[in-house]
């Protein structure tokens, strides 16, 4: 029983470290995303699309918001994980 608590415990450290390495792999992916708002404050802002632009950064966005999508269910799942490894401990 005491193997299993070590390895539990250790499980979840490593959890924790990879929960915290996604939480910030998906802050970056967020930030680098450009805004969807097409609206007044877009012209305010300088924030104007060109011909060529305009398709580069389409691609760029679909990928980001794929890996977006991916990294949220991920931490998703190991937060999961991490809950079923504490509560077991407590047992």
């Amino acid at each position: 029983m005491l193997f299993a608590a070590t390895l539990t415990g250790t499980l979840q450290y490593v959890l924790g470290g990879i929960l915290i390495f996604v939480s910030l792999v998906l802050m970056v992916l967020i930030l680098f995303q450009s805004a969807k708002d097409k609206s007044l404050s877009g012209t305010i802002t300088g924030a104007a699309d060109t011909f060529f632009g305009k398709s580069k950064t389409g691609d760029r966005d679909k990928l980001l918001s794929k890996l977006t999508i991916v990294f949220a269910v991920l931490a998703f799942l190991v937060t999961v994980a991490l809950v079923i490894i504490i509560n077991t401990l407590k047992i």
